[in-house]
């Protein structure tokens, strides 16, 4: 079972910075996920500043396996509250999840977290935990069991409150009225990914805001345990040419989606299986090699301009209409991505007309590999041929 996990958030209209904050990790050695959102007093810098030290610390504690409630209690204990309006300086709901689905959830001032499981809300039992420090505050502690197809949703309260006082909803959203919205999502997509997910909820929960201005910062953190979506990409020609046979058929039997990033490669392929290749012009955008085609293949593109585009892509978080857009959206649509990577020289590669950042495929993908690791939280294994 794999747990894709995402988070959508808003800005409260009219400011700079995030006033909720969200960090995850994932530990594939522990088949383990680890995630926080924060949601700091107020908006604006002193709001993420808030949030960022609460889900900062929190993670920090998970990754060295303390153990979450623990971590959660002295959080609580520890944060201190604003003197003008009487309340904690951030709030939280944190989540260590393992691939058995084994999950320990604990919450301190969001709002209550949704579990659904075949278009069901389950409604979890929890341990309550009174602060040593603030009478006022206590926190939940849930020990559950997820399955194959259940979901996780978290949110900051800029989501349940939204558009309160309206003629509409004078009491904001709701919890309720967040879960009518997911329940309707999934029966028309039912294997929606986390992250269109989380999108679609903080664009409708926006949609919903007087004058689509939210007036507090809004967060929602989904997570889907569903079956691993596999993927290959096979890059560069392999070192020892006999084993072109081996590895193009390899590659084709691959049961997941099948990514072709190189030139030398695709042909590589065509010839062992006499598959013919096609370049799709009309993908040409003029700055970036045209993708080509290829039947039994998902996805053929040019290799060293392209992976580095791409990965330029994944650490800015935002993409263009071209083949390196297009391999962009191919990894993030994979749970677990494999690249094969051959390690023959490709003389291309030290063209001194070639721009001076591109860099060796071995050291592209390497950083393609970490960035889809660290920022997407996705499985990656490469291996050199």
């Amino acid at each position: 079972m794999f747990i894709d996990i995402d988070c959508a958030q808003k800005k409260k209209y009219n400011q700079n910075a995030y006033g909720d904050f969200y960090l995850s990790g994932r530990f594939p050695n522990m088949n383990r996920v680890v995630a926080v959102l924060s949601d700091g007093l107020g908006s604006g810098i002193k709001a993420n500043i808030l949030a960022c030290m609460t889900s900062t610390m929190l993670l920090k504690f998970m990754e060295n396996n303390s153990d979450i409630e623990k971590s959660c209690e002295i959080i609580m204990n520890a944060l201190p509250v604003c003197k003008v309006r009487g309340i904690s300086y951030s709030t939280f709901s944190a989540i260590d999840c393992y691939e058995n689905g084994k999950a320990k959830i604990v919450e301190e001032g969001n709002p209550d977290f949704i579990w659904i499981r075949n278009g069901e809300v389950l409604k979890p039992e929890y341990q309550s935990i009174q602060s040593k420090t603030f009478k006022n505050r206590k926190m939940k502690v849930y020990n559950i069991n997820l399955e194959l197809g259940d979901r996780i949703i978290f949110c900051s309260d800029g989501a349940t409150q939204v558009a309160m006082g309206s003629k509409e909803y004078p009491l904001g959203l709701e919890r309720s009225g967040l879960i009518k919205i997911i329940l309707n999502k999934l029966e028309q997509e039912p294997e929606i990914s986390s992250m269109d997910l989380s999108n679609y909820l903080v664009k409708q929960i926006q949609l919903i805001a007087p004058n689509h201005n939210l007036k507090d910062d809004t967060s929602i953190l989904s997570l889907y345990c569903r079956n691993p979506r596999e993927s290959l990409i096979f890059t560069g020609p392999p070192y020892h040419q006999e084993k072109d046979s081996y590895y193009a058929k390899t590659f084709m039997e691959f049961k997941g989606k099948k990514a072709i990033s190189g030139g030398t490669t695709a042909n590589i392929i065509s010839r062992v299986l006499n598959i013919p290749v096609y370049t799709d012009l009309s993908t040409n955008s003029g700055k970036l090699p045209a993708i080509s085609r290829m039947e039994g293949v998902d996805l053929v593109t040019e290799g060293i301009l392209t992976l580095t585009k791409t990965l330029e892509y994944l650490e800015d978080g935002s993409s263009q209409n071209d083949a390196a857009g297009i391999l962009m959206d191919f990894l993030l649509d994979s749970d677990c991505i494999n690249f094969l990577v051959g390690a023959q020289m490709n003389k291309a590669h030290y063209d001194p007309n070639l721009p001076i950042e591109i860099e060796i495929r071995k050291n592209v993908i390497k950083q393609i590999a970490k960035v889809l690791e660290e920022k997407y939280l996705k499985k990656v294994s490469v291996q050199f041929i």
